[in-house]
């Protein structure tokens, strides 16, 4: 089943749920609201023909239950608490069911009304409440063969429904409740749907897709090793200057729109975002799909980003800059936790490229001699010599200036 975007109106979605609700919740109140509303009207309706035939005992059972239901629907609106109210529906149903079911003189008699038992369980099993749901399967199972059993002594007691209220009965019961239960049931069958997307869709946000598969085809360690990769990390120059004279919501609005653009970069050239600390970008291309042109495809999403940030991006009217520095080599990388999972990568790669970013120059992107080797055919490159890199000792680095 095709997943699709849920749009309620809000005024519908603030009377029936909480704000802490989320779609999932939102959607569970709504059927259960609404297939109890049905059931309801169709209640009034099979009371006013037990009206009509002068069956005064089912006519005020059927009153009681009205009564009582309408009750239930004050307490929710109220509370807003979802499984009790879905009990209680549950509950009622089945006490009017079973003395329905006795007075109007059995299964014939009654046109199969106790049918309408098994709408207890799907509503169990639409609120999450399975071993509820399995009560009610089970006092379905008892009630049917306790009434099977005592069919001609219920019969006996009872005048029961006439013939024609009988037969009428009967295609209510079984078209109505037939209904009710298939589209609960397909409705149930979206709900799953719509959680499962919610579900997908997160972990794609925390993890690359290759490794989100696998997660969910339940490989429990993901530890892989990759023989050359791309990393590349981006920082804001002056952030925290720049944040200290910045409120909170200014902050993040701001790294919000930049890291947004950020992204949509990134997607664009098929490469891999990490993480973002603070103010730092980190970028990765060759795992956990491997290319073999990972050098030029972070290349040239570095040029990209550096070409977005100079367009003009400010900050209280002065214009912002980034460093950017990638490094190519070896890297390994794995899931990382289980309560707050995220995919991470390390190595002396990893350490490198982050050195490129630290020891660069505002505005332009360095790399490594290893990243050169790899992109020196398709792009400029210009030697910026021998640098004093922290924890590596001087290196030979380069700043990549464009595409040839």
């Amino acid at each position: 089943m095709k997943e699709r975007s849920v749009h309620l109106p809000r005024s519908l979605v603030t009377a029936i749920s909480l704000p802490t609700d989320g779609t999932i919740d939102v959607l569970k109140k709504l059927v259960l609201l609404l297939g109890n509303l049905g059931g309801y009207f169709f209640s009034v309706i099979l009371t006013l023909l037990y009206i009509y035939h002068r069956l005064w005992i089912p006519s005020l059972l059927g009153g009681v239950y009205l009564f009582a239901v309408t009750l239930v629907y004050v307490y929710y609106l109220r509370t807003k608490q979802l499984n009790l109210t879905a009990f209680l529906f549950s509950f009622l149903l089945f006490f009017e069911l079973v003395t329905q079911h006795i007075a109007l003189g059995g299964f014939k008699s009654s046109g199969l009304v106790f049918i309408w038992v098994a709408a207890c369980a799907i509503m169990a099993i639409i609120t999450g409440q399975s071993r509820l749901a399995a009560l009610w399967i089970v006092l379905f199972l008892v009630s049917t063969g306790i009434f099977t059993w005592a069919e001609s002594l219920i019969a006996t007691f009872n005048p029961g429904a006439p013939v024609e209220l009988s037969n009428l009965l009967f295609a209510l019961n079984f078209g109505f409740g037939l209904t009710y239960m298939i589209v609960n049931s397909f409705y149930f069958m979206y709900l799953l749907e719509v959680s499962r997307k919610q579900a997908d869709d997160l972990l794609l946000n925390i993890l690359p897709a290759a490794v989100a598969k696998r997660l969910k085809e339940g490989e429990e360690t993901i530890a892989d090793s990759y023989e050359s990769a791309s990393v590349m990390f981006v920082d804001i120059v002056n952030f925290t200057p720049i944040s200290a004279a910045s409120t909170p919501k200014e902050m993040v609005e701001f790294l919000s729109t930049i890291f947004s653009r950020f992204d949509q970069l990134v997607e664009k050239h098929n490469a891999e975002k990490i993480e973002t600390v603070g103010d730092s970008y980190m970028v990765a291309v060759g795992l956990p799909v491997l290319r073999e042109d990972h050098a030029h495809v972070i290349a040239s999403l570095a040029l990209d980003l550096q070409a977005y940030v100079a367009t003009g991006i400010t900050v209280h009217g002065e214009a912002i800059n980034c460093r950017i520095g990638i490094n190519s080599g070896p890297v390994m990388a794995g899931v990382i936790e289980r309560k707050k999972i995220s995919y991470n990568v390390w190595g002396d790669t990893v350490n490198t490229a982050s050195r490129m970013e630290s020891h660069g120059i505002p505005g332009l992107i360095q790399i490594s001699e290893t990243t050169y080797q790899l992109i020196n055919d398709k792009f400029n490159c210009e030697p910026r010599g021998m640098i004093d890199v922290k924890g590596k000792g001087p290196m030979r680095t380069y700043l990549l200036k464009g595409r040839l």
